[in-house]
């Protein structure tokens, strides 16, 4: 319709903008009052900008003028000053301050009337037989990946075989669960440069070496055995 217009609205309270749809008869006046529950400034306190697409100041808003009289357009911005000296710039940036309701999944599932709950009831989402199918199968993988990995001991020789990378021999330097990923985890001190880190990940620490040396990888992805470091085709003859 051509006597509504959508603007961005946007506060010196907030760096968040939201969108919103006005009748271009609306009176300034009133707009100001929609737009206390949209910016939390107090209308008497407002002052109002309208831009253009380029962020061309096209008009300070006069109380008695109505919204088409500054002929807007859509996409335009139309910003909220406040003039209130009490006022701080930003004070709804800081989501800390701002209350949250919590409830314990406890009392989450006695709601009947809840998102879960319905879900629950018609076997959707998380809940449906196929999400659940996957879960069991993803809890069998995660129970042999840890059975596997206590078959191993740290200073065991070992090659590595990881999907789209080249076979890597190494010494199993870790074993067992890690910070950035869930489950069991073997670190790898590789032959030749060919790693990740040093041993640690994320600040974390589990073993050291130099870097680009020190690797993560599933159970699965070693194999334990006679792999003799590679001499990298220097033979004792070569050596001065």
């Amino acid at each position: 319709m051509d006597d509504i217009v959508s603007l961005r609205i946007t506060s010196t309270k907030s760096q968040f903008a939201s969108e919103r749809r006005y009748s271009k008869s609306i009176l300034i006046e009133e707009l100001k009052g929609k737009l206390e529950l949209v910016t939390g400034v107090v209308s008497s306190w407002m002052e109002l900008e309208l831009r253009d697409s380029d962020d061309k100041i096209m008009g300070i808003m006069s109380d008695k003028q109505m919204l088409g009289y500054y002929s807007p357009m859509d996409s335009w911005r139309l910003h909220v000053i406040d003039k209130n000296p009490q006022s701080e710039r930003g004070e709804f940036d800081d989501l800390s301050k701002v209350e949250k309701f919590e409830i314990s999944n406890e009392e989450y599932d006695k709601k009947q009337d809840s998102v879960r709950n319905f879900m629950k009831r018609n076997k959707m989402g998380k809940f449906s037989d196929q999400a659940k199918q996957d879960e069991e199968k993803a809890k069998e993988k995660e129970l042999k990946e840890e059975e596997l990995a206590k078959t191993f001991k740290v200073g065991d020789r070992c090659e590595t075989t990881v999907p789209k990378q080249p076979k890597r021999r190494g010494a199993i330097m870790y074993i067992g669960e890690v910070e950035f990923q869930a489950g069991y985890w073997i670190g790898v001190k590789y032959d030749e440069p060919l790693g990740k880190n040093d041993g640690s990940v994320k600040g974390k620490r589990y073993f050291t070496c130099s870097p680009k040396y020190g690797g993560f990888v599933r159970p699965s992805q070693v194999e334990v055995g006679d792999f003799p470091e590679d001499d990298f085709g220097i033979s004792d003859d070569d050596e001065m």
